[in-house]
């Protein structure tokens, strides 16, 4: 059964979501202490022990079993994982489409094509340097996938609060932005 990911964030199932919370969480804790290249290097000799310690097993176990059911991986070695030319030129056509879209909104703040918009986008970055001067990168990064496994249950245990208060800072926000 395919999983969805707003299923992962809701928790609908919990080992899956521990799953690939607890995965990501420690793969970037890892990333905190250690190079990419070693975290890497950590996790493709992981994943081939775990798989040569299965192959030995299953291969012991049918000579011992005097059974003949051939390699444990027969079934992924014979699965077609090449990508045709429509997927490739799908993906493609989508990243040049998010890259122009990038390149002349970019271009549009940087050469003051509103001034307004340009202000804002100054102010932004003004304050994304402080934001850079108490956290790196990676610590955002935890902090952000932390934030996605806990914020929506959390809204959806304790909606009716929650939209309570934020109507309240709406509507004082409005009053100060009316003033």
């Amino acid at each position: 059964m395919p999983f969805k990911t707003i299923d992962l964030l809701y928790w609908r199932n919990v080992k899956q979501s521990g799953a690939v919370f607890s995965s990501v969480l420690l793969l970037l804790f890892s990333l905190t202490q250690f190079s990419v290249v070693s975290v890497g290097a950590y996790l493709a000799l992981a994943a081939l022990s775990a798989s040569i310690s299965f192959r030995i097993y299953k291969s012991v176990l049918q000579a011992v079993q005097k059974t003949d059911e051939g390699h444990p991986f027969k079934a992924y070695l014979e699965m077609e994982i090449a990508l045709s030319q429509d997927q490739i030129s799908k993906y493609a056509d989508r990243i040049l489409l998010y890259s122009n879209t990038c390149m002349k909104e970019l271009r549009r703040l940087f050469l003051v094509q509103d001034l307004i918009d340009s202000l804002k986008f100054a102010v932004l970055m003004w304050l994304l340097t402080y934001v850079g001067a108490l956290f790196n990168g990676l610590t955002l990064l935890i902090l952000a996938v932390v934030s996605m496994f806990t914020m929506p249950l959390v809204y959806e245990k304790h909606q009716a609060q929650i939209d309570q208060y934020m109507g309240l800072i709406r509507t004082h926000v409005n009053s100060v932005v009316g003033k």
